[in-house]
């Protein structure tokens, strides 16, 4: 086990940065967080990451984690117990992701960010256009609010319908991935709107669930600045080891030079080495005038991966 801290740079209203937080509770990790901005310029992160922009991140020494999927990956590898991996599900339990994270969270932000309408600052506009790529319509977000609560009442019947025979979590007796998935879009409708509970009336076992999973907290909990964490990894050295996947459909391997991008928002491309790969999991070393010496980790499902 690693003697640097877990250090979460994220940032308080962050939909994915609660995950994470909520994994820190269900597992009891005490953790360091490193309070970032919600837009650019990030200065003293970028050097860590790359470049790569979304949130949050996770550092242990000058080991970058980059992604949700990854993070939570790392963290069921190191703290093992309790698991969030329920016998028989493993595969269901990360696959979730690729629901609450994409269709569903799409629905989520649409009917937030529609219904705070003018209340929603043009520098954030600006910075989540330049995001995404594309323009950040709020009056369209808007218009569209009455199909967005048809939506987000549909994935709310999904999670209803799977708690129905009294089970207290989605795969059963213990919280999983899963649970921690779907969470994160009903917290943060309720973060947000006012009539948040209003959309949960009908949904009994959901809103039993979710009061289950609120009180879960986030753990041990301390405070440490952006420039106290790149000094961290400035002195460290990656202890990622080397690993092969004879199984690359692409024959990567160790030493090959690539580049690492999301597929669907934030397409910063992220150049370095190949340290390690799998089917779920790509690091590349990399070097920074300010960091140093940075291993960064990327989830493989949902990223692309180009020769340099």
């Amino acid at each position: 086990m690693s003697d640097f801290p877990i250090i979460l740079h994220h940032f308080d209203q962050s939909p994915f940065s609660e995950k994470i937080r909520l994994i820190f509770g269900l597992k009891s990790i005490a953790w360091s967080s490193v309070r970032i901005s919600r837009i650019m310029p990030r200065p003293d992160l970028m050097p860590l990451t790359g470049g790569y922009r979304r949130t949050p991140v996770m550092q242990i020494g000058a080991d970058i984690y980059c992604d949700t999927q990854c993070i939570m990956r790392e963290l069921e590898r190191r703290f093992p117990k309790p698991s969030l991996l329920p016998d028989g599900h493993e595969g269901l339990a990360f696959a979730s992701a690729m629901w609450t994270d994409r269709s569903f969270f799409q629905n989520t932000v649409n009917l937030v960010f529609g219904s705070l309408a003018d209340q929603v600052p043009a520098d954030f506009i600006a910075d989540r256009e330049q995001l995404r790529g594309a323009k950040f319509d709020v009056a369209a977000m808007t218009a569209a609010i009455p199909v967005m609560r048809d939506q987000y009442r549909a994935h709310l019947a999904w999670i209803d319908a799977q708690l129905c025979d009294e089970r207290e979590w989605i795969f059963g007796e213990q919280p999983s991935l899963c649970d921690v998935n779907a969470y994160m879009n009903i917290w943060y409708v309720r973060s947000n709107l006012d009539d948040a509970d209003d959309m949960l009336a009908e949904f009994d076992h959901v809103r039993a669930w979710a009061g289950r999973l609120r009180a879960v907290g986030h753990g041990p909990r301390s405070e440490m600045t952006s420039a106290e964490a790149l000094e961290i990894a400035t002195r460290a050295t990656p202890q990622t080891e080397e690993l092969s996947d004879p199984g690359d459909p692409n024959g990567r391997k160790p030493g090959d030079k690539v580049e690492v991008m999301p597929d669907d928002y934030g397409k910063i491309r992220v150049g370095g080495e190949i340290v390690a790969l799998s089917a779920q999991h790509i690091a590349l070393r990399r070097h920074d005038p300010r960091a140093g010496e940075v291993v960064v980790h990327f989830p493989r499902a949902g990223f692309l991966v180009f020769p340099a």
